[in-house]
């Protein structure tokens, strides 16, 4: 009797800590279909083969990989240019992108699904789950000479809801606007994006609790690692390692087959080099303060929920897809219809600048409002975006069911304005 009741509980626990649920709904996955289908013209359609062929052969970009899909149909789906223009490799459309920042809005996902599942809520303090940073203290002075500083205490504890919608008052450490956070995140030894170092998380989230803040939790809209720490947090409360969740509860549920925070070898060739301009030509990015191989070499144990995964078009189509559901794709429930409208709704108010007073920010994304949408081109009120270190970029659009997604891999100055045409493109193109 008590080996059954062991087994019984064992089931019980087993099923609450399936992240994913089976779903009364059961929309179908990505299938092409002809833009005319969708309510797509393809003679206008035709402009963003135009606009892409021309930036390629202007040699603003390498190559670039673009899918729209409406309806949960592929209307367009292309690549253009070169994967890699040393070698001459030509790009193909199931090429894999390092997609950096667009792994915040997955790492989000995930850490919806936990509260989903009672485990926090989203004004707990994070230092409940991670102790480090309990009491923390924001910058008061910073001298040069020496990258010493003074703090004082911070008036409120950093809540995950802080950290999923930039407001903590965490930095960004290398690629921060503010040159005293570079110097002290530098010091302190701090992991700001992705690494092929033996390095765990969470070794180097600890070693971030320690360093003052920007400025008061809640007070302002500042970029920073937040996403990264919610990845350790994930990791606490899960139990399981970040990137195991994300596949079990995510990836896998959802198809994405293509998409890792370290490639799989038999995926490795498929991995699109990431280029900068140099006398007229395209070249390889060299190592800086990274490697641009980390997804394929490495220590491969360093798991940034803020900018670590590689992922290809599609795949990330279809994380957008689920969206659109509102939450479910193929028989999967991966969050509830509330939870994705909590997600898709402003949190911070005014506070986020980068929108130019035409977008807010979610719990996941950047969120048009209706001055967004009554200037033209960039969509309904309601379409959520993003886009990553590398030059991705897309933007999903609830209230027209579009999606439309940009893949490239440059550093450096580059003269494209590819990402910045292409909702102006795609919402020409509908004809219906």
């Amino acid at each position: 009797m008590k080996n059954y009741l062991l087994l019984l509980s064992c089931c019980i626990f087993s099923l609450f800590a399936v992240a994913q649920t089976k779903s009364v709904k059961n929309s179908p996955p990505f299938t092409e279909a002809t833009p005319e289908s969708q309510g797509f013209s393809s003679e206008r359609l035709a402009r963003v083969d135009a606009m892409l062929q021309s930036a390629v052969a202007d040699s603003d970009i390498p190559g670039a990989v673009m899918l729209i899909a409406r309806n949960g149909k592929i209307v367009y789906w292309k690549a253009f240019g070169q994967a890699d223009n040393q070698s001459k490799r030509a790009l193909k459309r199931d090429d894999i992108f390092r997609i950096a920042s667009q792994s915040k809005a997955i790492t989000s996902t995930a850490v919806m699904m936990l509260w989903e599942q009672g485990k926090f809520q989203l004004d707990d303090p994070i230092s409940k789950f991670i102790p480090e940073f309990k009491n923390p203290q924001v910058l008061k002075d910073f001298t040069y000479a020496d990258t010493s500083w003074t703090t004082e205490p911070a008036k409120s504890e950093i809540t995950i809801r802080h950290l999923l919608t930039h407001t903590s008052g965490l930095g960004y450490g290398i690629i921060d606007g503010d040159e005293r956070f570079k110097m002290m995140y530098q010091k302190a030894g701090v992991t700001d994006l992705f690494t092929t170092e033996n390095i765990p998380i969470g070794e180097s989230v600890k070693k971030l609790a320690k360093l003052p803040l920007h400025h008061q939790p809640g007070e302002k809209y500042t970029y920073s690692e937040g996403l990264d720490v919610l990845g350790y947090l994930i990791e606490v409360v899960s139990g399981e390692p970040f990137d195991v969740f994300l596949r079990k509860h995510i990836f896998d549920p959802l198809g994405m087959a293509d998409t890792w925070f370290y490639l799989p070898s038999e995926k490795a060739s498929r991995l699109v080099t990431v280029q900068k301009p140099e006398a007229g030509k395209w070249v390889r990015y060299p190592v800086t303060f990274y490697d641009t191989d980390y997804p394929i070499k490495g220590a491969k144990r360093f798991f940034s929920g803020g900018a670590g995964l590689s992922s290809t078009a599609k795949d990330y189509a279809t994380f957008l897809q689920m969206y659109l559901n509102g939450g479910e794709l193929n028989g999967r429930r991966i969050l509830s219809r509330t939870t994705v409208d909590a997600v898709l709704s402003n949190q911070v108010g005014d506070l986020f600048a980068w929108g130019g007073g035409d977008s807010g920010y979610g719990l996941a994304f950047g969120v048009l409002n209706e001055k967004g949408e009554a200037k033209g081109g960039n969509g309904s009120a309601g379409t959520f975006n993003w886009g990553g270190y590398f030059n991705t970029s897309y933007f999903a659009d609830p209230q027209e069911k579009i999606i439309g997604i940009i893949m490239k891999q440059t550093q450096g100055t580059v003269s494209d304005e590819t990402s910045s045409y292409m909702r102006q493109l795609i919402y020409q193109a509908l004809d219906d």
